[in-house]
């Protein structure tokens, strides 16, 4: 019979001990510096990194879709400080003109190009980009121009002509200006294109009773990222910005949002901040410092409570008033 001293036992455990203390230990902290970094990474980011010089970058001309309201003419404001020359499309050849003056007021030296087009339309957008940009070097695109449902509604409840409207103008619309304008910015080997997507997309799993709205920017977000993947080896950076809640029109008929605060961004701010987020290589981002904290929590719960979350706001909403609005 074979015993065991109690002292080798002893012994033994004290001597692995430090062992697996040291492994946890370097775990840890190998666990805590990794997200230190991704922390630094995430505050130089969004917080520090200067904005590109884009017209030295890309061209001297910038091309915005929706220009009349919202992030669309935020954008437009900031492209002018820029300076770059506009080109602004949008539905109301009245608030076009608006815009143009207000924009030159503060940069007299802005030459600007205005397109009166409904983009529920869609026949005959194509050309109409194309005779309007000859000539012109135009190195970023922001694709703004969108549309949701007027209120909350099941997906049988949609009229043809509400659905047919939200493709046209966010699935073709976008996919017709990118087209009008990548074969200029590939002979020029250069140039931005910014597709502006949705959280609703993106940052949750589902966006019931606005069902296709949802489906139009997941297409923009998959659109995106594969012309990323297309073009970048030719000079074209294209990128899906993800905005949750602006304080636009939009989001004050369908959800009620009046003002911004502090995860609700005005326009002009989330504009300023996403204009820093063009040409760094993001195939997809969230330019806004307080969406991208919002995102980062979405991605700890579990998409069944994401999924209830979403449904029990779709379910308030429907029935309240409202109408198609560009952004």
């Amino acid at each position: 019979m074979v015993h065991t001293p109690t002292c080798n036992i002893h012994e033994h455990l004290t001597t692995q001990q430090p062992i697996w203390l040291l492994l946890l230990s370097s775990l840890g902290f190998f666990i805590f510096l990794k997200h230190s970094i991704s922390l630094a990474r995430w505050v130089f980011i969004t917080l520090l990194r200067p904005a590109k010089d884009l017209k030295r970058s890309y061209g001297s001309w910038g091309l915005i879709t929706g220009a009349t309201d919202g992030i669309g003419k935020a954008f437009a404001y900031q492209l002018a400080k820029k300076g770059l020359h506009l080109v602004l499309i949008s539905r109301s050849s009245n608030k076009l003109e608006s815009v143009s003056e207000e924009i030159r007021s503060h940069f007299p030296n802005t030459q600007i190009r205005t397109v009166a087009f409904d983009f529920s339309t869609g026949e005959g957008l194509i050309k109409l980009v194309e005779e309007e940009i000859k000539g012109l070097d135009i190195g970023v695109l922001i694709n703004n121009v969108g549309v949701t449902y007027p209120a909350a509604r099941y997906f049988h409840e949609v009229d043809e002509k509400v659905w047919m409207n939200i493709v046209r103008v966010n699935l073709e619309g976008t996919t017709r200006v990118t087209m009008a304008v990548v074969p200029g910015m590939l002979h020029r080997k250069r140039g931005a294109i910014v597709n502006i997507g949705s959280g609703a997309a993106i940052v949750v799993p589902s966006h019931p009773l606005y069902t296709i709205y949802g489906a139009t920017k997941a297409y923009v977000d998959q659109l995106s990222r594969s012309l990323y993947v297309e073009y970048k080896g030719y000079g074209i950076e294209v990128q899906t910005q993800v905005p949750l809640y602006v304080a636009t029109k939009m989001a004050s008929k369908v959800a009620s949002i009046e003002r911004s605060s502090l995860f609700i961004p005005s326009a002009d701010a989330y504009a300023e901040a996403a204009v820093k987020r063009i040409g760094y290589g993001e195939a997809r981002s969230t330019p806004f410092w307080a969406h991208s904290l919002q995102w980062c929590f979405a991605r700890l719960l579990p998409d069944s409570l994401l999924d209830a979350w979403r449904f029990s706001i779709g379910v308030n909403r429907r029935g309240r008033p409202g109408k198609n609005l560009e952004q």
